[in-house]
């Protein structure tokens, strides 16, 4: 990964984090990480 495509990258993450702040009040980010942490203990189950 060129250092381009990892800031490309970074800024796209960015700005997907400041729209869902803006238009819905963070519901987004929140809901991909409480998944996010039921996938990660569910891993942990099967190791």
């Amino acid at each position: 990964m060129t250092n381009q495509i990892a800031i490309f990258l970074g800024a796209l993450i960015l700005i997907g984090l400041g729209v869902d702040y803006y238009y819905f009040d963070w519901s987004n980010t929140i809901f991909l990480a409480r998944k996010l942490v039921d996938f990660i203990e569910w891993l942990a189950f099967w190791r």
